[in-house]
């Protein structure tokens, strides 16, 4: 019999029989391995652990451990929603399933919408098919034939994809029970181990994602390897139901959004605009501090300078469409950065002058389709908190630095203190949608690469995903119950020097052109505005807050004071609200707490007598009494600190 070596990852070799299977060398190995194990990976490919092996391979057990093996997992569930499917409702056709990030989904097409007690039922045959411990059978079926069978059952969307997607002759089936999927796997051994999942909801999709395709009823659901981690999932879940900041902007009078005006136009309210001049004050000075120049730019611009920009191409799907003013076209500004070359550009500048950094908080419009509106996190008209840098290649690494530096310091302020980082790259095999030439794209590269290497800065690559003009380091921040959040960037430019002609004077007296940084701390105050809602809940921080503290007299007899007490809080600079109704002290002490308002100060006749205040913290309860120039004292400490509480 033919022999074949199996190389394990810590270099040791196994000779054994050609057709071993991965689950037999798992058993050899361990016990233990070989109950745990979900998948293999044989030279570059995942295998079912039931494949043989037919040639000599360097091999992998996977188990719970590897992500690749957990997306497997998801992707067997997938398969065993959709036996489900069929087994109580025999007519209805079937898509694609795919597994996704926390679970998985299968595409269905039926008359009937799926109802919640639908869902219930599937999830309860779903179980019952798990607990019978069910296979997943591999088979390899002659192409005609496959097609065959999917007509003789009227699945045309599977006929469709094996017509499309089957190259080989043979097409890899697979089987669980009665259901028989096109697919190339692999997958699980058995529904044995699926037990921690629960189906979400179901939403529309068209066919392929084409308008104009039938339209199928998509079965989303939740899976997890133990019981434990989808109860932490779930949890997660209704954790961000009560942070979501569309409700709680609505609960706070902090923004909206008007039918009449069009969707995904942000209209900011008194309350959330004093939380919005907060940030940008302390943004604006920070900037200034930094070397900034700050500066403000139209916007709406004849659409000829996007076309020399290159947005009118490379972006034209995100713009909208050109107005027509005196027989120019103009065009809505979809980004700062042509705004601030203009300005770099109104005279010749000398190397002495570089770095210049220009910076606004400049508001752009881009167009997003309705779909994907999504309250202050994704809109059509936001201001960018933007910064473009022109500065000679000498001076690259060290702005960009400076930008990453900046960037934790923001963070610092805005109370996360976790987050991830991300280097964006050009995908080489597609030259098209870059540009620049090859020389240009490695020394942007290598750049941002050699800061964050000396920075120490953890990072993940990331390739293909670069915007056109050049590599970019992307922060995500992770929040309170977390999750990340795409915010900071730092993006290389050489491509809109060159577009522009900028140039500056060189120590030597010759013309050089300046490289240039765009950089975005917020990525867009909407953005950041709604992340930090939802991080808070709703429970900003005193220095942000739109009302620090709330006086709460307990009578009529107590409003005299309550006067005075305001006033001096207010001529110290803080934002208060006198609540003068005629309720009792509980219900203006459950509004305050509603209004998530930090400090309650609570003033009865011995607080008049004496001078002082009993404070009331949101979350930390009752503080005692305090003079009031000493609560005075103390909120302004907290405030001049940023104290994230």
């Amino acid at each position: 019999m033919e022999t074949i070596q199996i190389t394990l990852p810590d270099g040791a070799t196994r000779d054994v029989p050609s057709g071993t299977t991965a689950a037999q060398i798992a058993g050899q190995i361990s016990p233990r391995l070989a109950k745990e194990a979900l998948v293999a990976r044989a030279g570059d490919e995942l295998v079912d652990l039931s494949r043989p092996l037919d040639h000599s391979v360097k091999l992998s057990i996977l188990t719970a451990k590897d992500p690749d093996a957990v997306q497997v997992f998801r992707h067997s569930a997938a398969h065993l929603l959709a036996a489900a499917v069929l087994e109580l409702y025999p007519g209805v056709k079937l898509g694609i399933g795919p597994p996704i990030e926390n679970g998985f989904f299968y595409e269905f097409l039926r008359a009937e919408p799926f109802t919640p007690e639908d869902l219930e039922k599937i999830e309860a045959k779903m179980r019952e098919l798990a607990a019978r411990d069910i296979s997943n059978e591999r088979k390899l079926i002659p192409k005609p034939e496959a097609i065959e069978l999917y007509r003789k059952s009227n699945q045309e969307f599977k006929c469709e994809l094996v017509e499309e997607k089957a190259t080989e002759p043979m097409v890899s089936f697979y089987i669980t029970g009665k259901f028989i999927d096109f697919c190339r796997g692999p997958h699980i051994p058995s529904t044995g181990r699926i037990r921690a999942f629960k189906l979400m909801n179901v939403s529309g999709a068209y066919w392929k994602g084409h308008e104009g395709n039938p339209q199928m009823q998509r079965i989303y659901g939740a899976c997890f390897i133990e019981q434990k981690e989808l109860d932490e999932y779930l949890h997660r879940l209704e954790e961000a139901k009560r942070r979501d900041h569309r409700r709680l902007g609505q609960e706070l009078d902090l923004f909206s959004v008007q039918d009449d005006a069009g969707p995904g136009l942000i209209f900011w309210h008194p309350k959330g605009g004093i939380i919005r001049r907060q940030m940008e004050d302390w943004l604006r000075a920070e900037l200034l501090r930094r070397g900034y120049d700050l500066v403000y730019t139209p916007h709406i611009m004849l659409l000829d300078l996007w076309k020399t920009s290159g947005h009118a191409n490379f972006y034209r799907e995100n713009m909208f469409g050109p107005i027509e003013v005196e027989k120019a076209e103009y065009q809505l500004k979809p980004m700062n950065c042509p705004g601030h070359i203009l300005i770099f550009k109104s005279r010749l500048r000398s190397y002495r002058e570089l770095p210049i950094r220009l910076a606004e908080l400049g508001t752009v419009y881009r167009y997003e389709r309705s779909g994907v509106l999504h309250g202050l996190l994704r809109v059509r008209g936001f201001t960018q908190d933007d910064a473009h840098i022109f500065c000679m290649p000498d001076q690259i690494e060290k702005e960009i630095q400076d930008c990453v530096e900046f960037a934790w310091e923001v963070l610092r302020v805005f109370g996360f203190d976790r987050y991830e980082v991300e280097l964006s790259m050009r995908d080489p095999a597609r030259p098209g949608d870059y540009a620049g030439t090859v020389e240009e794209w490695e020394r942007a590269e290598n750049a941002l690469t050699k800061t964050l290497k000396r920075m120490n800065v953890p990072y993940k690559h990331m390739p293909g995903e670069a915007v056109f003009y050049g590599p970019k380091i992307d922060v995500k921040l992770v929040d309170a119950i977390g999750r990340l959040w795409q915010l900071s960037t730092v993006q290389f430019d050489f491509n809109l020097p060159r577009r522009f002609q900028l140039e500056y004077v060189g120590e030597d007296g010759s013309r050089h052109q300046p490289l240039m940084v765009h950089r975005a701390l917020w990525g867009s105050v909407e953005r950041f505005f709604g992340v930090l809602i939802e991080h808070y809940a709703g429970a900003f921080p005193a220095w942000l807050a739109p009302v620090q503290a709330a006086v709460l007299p307990l009578s009529e007899k107590m409003m005299e004071y309550a006067h005075k007490v305001t006033k001096q809080l207010k001529d110290a600079g803080f934002r208060v609200h006198l609540d003068d109704r005629n309720e009792k002290l509980q219900a203006k002490i459950r509004d305050a707490q509603l209004e998530k308002i930090p400090y309650m100060l609570i003033l009865g006749g011995k607080e008049a007598e004496a001078g002082t205040v009993s404070v009331r913290h949101r979350s930390k309860g009752d503080l005692g009494p305090r003079p009031v120039e000493q609560f005075i004292a103390d909120l302004r400490q907290e405030i001049d600190s940023r104290v994230i509480a």
